[in-house]
């Protein structure tokens, strides 16, 4: 009888075992799985930019003459793009500027103010902007925009103040959640010790609350601003695009930008041709800026996260 139990017992162990062992490899593969697919992401990144410096050497080899020249235009094999670098950031610093402005105010209303239902009703909406297709968004401003400001302030109507409207609808979602969601993340003893000192709600959040929640309201105006940069279908549709770009002197004026530029003349450039090197080289300066705005906004908000942890340990 003894003998038996041992037997069964063993038998239990090296089945124990077993099943550690094919738990340990499969565990083991999955391990691996992941390992693969993070590595992955990381060669798709390297292609594609080796691929894009590989293509725009020529081109970035002119120096100056490519990054500060004042004149594009292919036909005459001058590839100048300053005046289209400082279209770009004119229009996405406008676009910010206006969402902000309203984005901003929006994020303390709904951490600080709104009740319950009406945030329930306001944040769906917020977020719904997200899911809107940029070109939807670009025929809504071809068709109410555009018309609008050409009657009531002149020019053709494609403009940089066409490109601002649109491009901080697109931006808003951006700030208001990232920036609701910095002010929510103020401790909540800081609102009650400042209110128990008889401040106002108004006084605690102008020099309390978002003083403490500036690096999350910083880094979604940078994220704002990146993502306003690297748009193209919507504010290829409303901003005229110039046949050759120029340095705006009114906000009225049709400007060409980064991105535009890329999608209108990608389709008639000779395969090997300088005009095909300038506009790759043209997607590595507009994709060095976007990197370093996503760079600067990790960066924030790591800092934001570590100030928060550090002051949950004081507390």
């Amino acid at each position: 009888m003894k003998k038996q139990q041992q037997q069964s017992a063993t038998t239990r162990f090296r089945s124990f075992k077993t099943r550690i062992a094919r738990g340990s490899t499969k565990e083991l593969l999955i391990e691996k799985a992941l390992f693969v697919s993070g590595i992955s992401s990381i060669l798709i990144v390297f292609f594609i930019v080796a691929f894009l410096v590989k293509e725009s050497l020529p081109a970035l080899a002119l120096g100056r003459v490519f990054l500060l020249g004042m004149r594009w235009s292919p036909g005459h094999n001058q590839f100048g793009i300053l005046p289209t670098i400082i279209s770009t950031f004119v229009v996405g610093l406008g676009a910010l500027a206006i969402a902000a402005a309203v984005g901003i105010p929006t994020a303390v209303y709904l951490a600080e103010f709104a009740p319950p239902w009406l945030r329930n009703v306001i944040k769906p909406c917020v977020d719904l902007l997200v899911g809107i297709p940029s070109v939807i968004l670009g025929f809504f401003g071809l068709m109410v925009f555009v018309p609008f400001i050409r009657d009531h302030f002149g020019g053709c109507g494609e403009s940089i103040l066409a490109g601002w409207l649109i491009l901080s609808i697109m931006t808003l979602p951006h700030v208001i959640s990232i920036s609701e969601d910095a002010i929510r993340g103020v401790p909540t003893a800081y609102r009650e010790a400042s209110l128990a000192l008889g401040a106002t709600d108004l006084v605690t959040i102008r020099l309390l609350i978002l003083p403490n929640a500036r690096s999350g309201i910083l880094a979604s105006l940078i994220l704002g601003m990146g993502n306003a940069i690297g748009e193209t279908m919507a504010v290829l549709m409303v901003i005229g695009n110039p046949h050759i770009p120029w340095i705006p002197h009114s906000v009225l004026e049709p400007v060409r930008v980064l991105t535009s530029t890329i999608v209108l003349e990608y389709s008639y450039m000779v395969w090997g041709s300088m005009h095909q090197h300038a506009l790759f080289a043209i997607g590595v300066v507009l994709f060095v800026i976007v990197a370093v705005l996503n760079i600067a906004t990790t960066a924030v908000l790591r800092e934001r996260t570590t100030t928060v942890i550090k002051g949950a340990v004081r507390g």
